[in-house]
């Protein structure tokens, strides 16, 4: 067995472990799987009550290595997320005592509840992998991931996302209601169903999957198909700002996990079709006059999906 199969048959398992307690969104859940192995991090906006928070710390359950949870709300401070120095009288020296953002994986809970200071306190560690507090640095421990969620319909004592962070989030996803069949499995699961569940990989376990998904193969072709896909969003008419050079490479890495998810050691233009919606959408800004006609990012994927050619051969 090729370690590309045994990589998907690991990836299928996280997923059906999650599944345990997320009824019914399972592309949701291999989106996130998906974003976690491609050393991103996820942006989970839906209305109240789906399942964010669940999904959120089914995911870190999943994956036995470090979890921390910061509720979002405007008193919490930058240093409550980076951590903060205390002088120590005994020593006579200041001690570093961490902040949330030290784990593996970081639940950010309602993070448009949190001023924009408190935001712009994660964006170095999103990025770089560290945090930096009194010129001193402090490098996380991988695997890294970020799971934010927010409330897109409740806007009081909201701070609404800068585009700088936005950016800087993978994928993001929604929820979505479940069907009648599952929602009557929903109301019969036992309501501790998360906190029971075990963990079915390591942190190493991710560490050793991101590696392996490094070494998928993406064709010239390929690539270029990537490319061109966030080339046409900056070009299109109801596009203020198209996909930053970031989602390139976001869609580049995601698309080698999600071929490793597959059991490929190759990419394929289908699988850039499927993630673009989700790793493209949400970072490009709309024209105030498209925005009144109701339009959105996924309508300019959509269209640039629409408009590029698909290659048809040397794709492996």
């Amino acid at each position: 067995m090729s370690d590309e199969i045994r990589a998907g048959e690991t990836l299928r398992a996280i997923v059906d472990n999650i599944e345990k307690v997320i009824v019914g969104k399972r592309p949701v859940v291999e989106l996130c799987v998906t974003a976690m192995v491609s050393g991103g991090h996820v942006l989970i906006e839906d209305v109240p009550g789906v399942g964010k928070t669940s999904l959120a710390s089914a995911l870190a359950k999943t994956v036995s290595c470090g979890f921390k949870r910061i509720q979002f709300t405007p008193d919490i401070m930058p240093s409550d997320v980076t951590g903060f120095s205390v002088y120590n009288q005994k020593r006579g020296e200041f001690e570093f005592r961490p902040g949330a953002i030290m784990s593996n994986i970081v639940l950010a809970d309602e993070i448009n509840r949190a001023s924009a200071k408190t935001q712009a306190s994660l964006l170095e560690a999103m990025e770089e992998r560290q945090v930096t507090v009194d010129a001193q640095t402090y490098r996380l421990e991988e695997p890294f991931m970020v799971i934010a969620t927010q409330n897109p319909i409740d806007s009081f004592g909201t701070y609404p996302l800068p585009e700088a962070q936005i950016d800087r989030f993978m994928m993001k996803v929604s929820v979505g209601y479940p069907s009648p069949e599952e929602e009557v499995r929903v109301a019969m699961q036992d309501r501790g169903a998360v906190r029971e569940l075990t963990a079915a990989v390591r942190g190493e376990d991710i560490v050793r999957l991101r590696e392996l998904a490094g070494h998928v193969r993406v064709s010239d072709a390929a690539a270029r198909y990537i490319v061109d896909i966030v080339t046409a969003t900056r070009s299109n008419p109801d596009a203020m700002l198209g996909c930053s050079p970031r989602g390139t490479i976001a869609l580049y890495a995601a698309c080698r996990t999600w071929a490793l998810y597959n059991g490929r050691d190759y990419v394929l233009p289908d699988d850039a079709k499927y993630l673009a919606p989700f790793v493209l959408a949400h970072r490009i800004i709309m024209k105030h006059e498209a925005r009144l006609a109701g339009k959105s990012g996924a309508d300019v994927v959509d269209a640039a999906l629409h408009s590029v050619v698909v290659p048809l051969g040397g794709v492996q």
